[in-house]
């Protein structure tokens, strides 16, 4: 078996391990549609037992979510992670704070960025990797009304021009 070959199939099996694949659990579009997208970031979550079984039952949003910075730490707020259907007295809450686990030079940069108008940062995509609960996070810069027509449009164009050059590739 050539190199190519064994590297090819190692491959494959790294795509099919379920230890290292990458399970979405939701995804926030708004965000991508309402900002523009400067920096993203991979964070960890604290979180309890409840809200790791409610993730991984697949129910999550992301919509209202938001992240700040305090005290040189990071949080998630706004995110609805609903009671676990089967819990019990020990339930969580479903709006809480929730402590992002990131690396202190990357928080300082986030903190520092943010304190310039117009930047926030959102969540962009909750998912587990290596069954380890992840969140996507953004640095973000708002879109005025125009900017989101225009990706709109711009979209549509690509969209357009992908369907009028597939048709002639059938002819």
């Amino acid at each position: 078996m050539s190199n190519a070959a064994k590297g090819a199939k190692k491959k494959a099996s790294a795509a099919n391990d379920p230890k290292t694949a990458k399970v979405v659990v939701a995804r926030n579009k708004k965000a991508r549609h309402d900002y523009h997208i400067d920096a993203t970031y991979e964070a960890g979550m604290s979180l309890t037992g409840t809200e790791v079984k409610s993730l991984r039952s697949g129910r999550a949003s992301l919509v209202d979510g938001w992240v700040h910075i305090d005290g040189g730490e990071a949080w998630l707020e706004g995110v609805h992670i609903p009671e676990y259907v089967e819990g019990t007295w020990t339930n969580h809450t479903p709006r809480r704070k929730r402590k992002l686990l990131l690396h202190r030079a990357e928080i300082e940069k986030l903190s520092s960025k943010t304190r310039e108008k117009g930047h926030t940062i959102v969540p962009l995509e909750l998912y587990f990797l290596g069954g380890r609960a992840k969140v996507e996070i953004a640095l973000a810069r708002g879109k005025q009304e125009w900017d989101k027509r225009q990706t709109l449009r711009e979209q549509q164009d690509t969209r357009e021009a992908q369907r009028a050059m597939s048709l002639r590739r059938a002819r």
